[in-house]
């Protein structure tokens, strides 16, 4: 009788309803080494929506109405082109479910995507990873910056992230800004 008792407040203390439930920090630190470790921060924002079960967890891009900030010299360089060339940009909010998990500015060489995806980022609000996909895609952290204290409550943005997207050669196809929200964390 004792051993079942032992038994069944094992399985009581392993259960999934009385496991421990990670704090914002390390929430926001799991998300952050998934992001680094992922070719496509789409289909990492997609996987972490569906591992918190939010009911769709299709990533849609919310377009940011505002001029399009140019370049910098230093981007010009890490994606390898020239000044003169044509780079399209956009500014986007992430979100599954109705919550906003992050904002990013995306900066991608018009040259090295086929005429349909340029369309498709030109007119549409599909997330940029999902159009560049058949690119097989690949990301390098440039930089990560935390935006938050250990010990304090979550401001609205947790991290950023500075990323080049590369295509399947490893040619540099876009550079990203990505700053994450404090939705990404509150999901459950």
């Amino acid at each position: 009788m004792r051993t079942a008792v032992v038994i069944a407040s094992l399985l009581l203390a392993l259960s999934p309803a009385t496991a421990q439930t990670p704090t914002a920090h390390q929430a926001a630190d799991e998300l952050d080494a998934r992001l680094r470790a992922s070719p496509s921060a789409t289909a990492t924002l997609h996987d972490w929506c569906e591992f918190y079960g939010v009911a769709d967890p299709t990533i849609h891009a919310e377009l940011v109405k505002g001029p399009a900030r140019a370049a910098t010299a230093r981007q010009r360089r890490e994606l390898k082109v020239r000044a003169s060339e044509p780079l399209g940009y956009r500014h986007v909010r992430l979100s599954c479910g109705g919550h906003v998990l992050s904002e990013a500015e995306n900066w991608f060489v018009l040259s090295r995507l086929t005429p349909a995806m340029n369309a498709t980022l030109d007119t549409t609000n599909t997330p940029f990873g999902t159009v560049v996909k058949p690119l097989n895609i690949n990301r390098r952290t440039l930089g990560a910056e935390t935006l938050w204290r250990r010990g304090a409550a979550p401001p609205a943005q947790l991290f950023r992230h500075r990323a080049l997207v590369l295509d399947a050669v490893g040619r540099p196809i876009a550079e990203v800004i990505e700053t994450y929200q404090r939705a990404a964390v509150e999901l459950r």
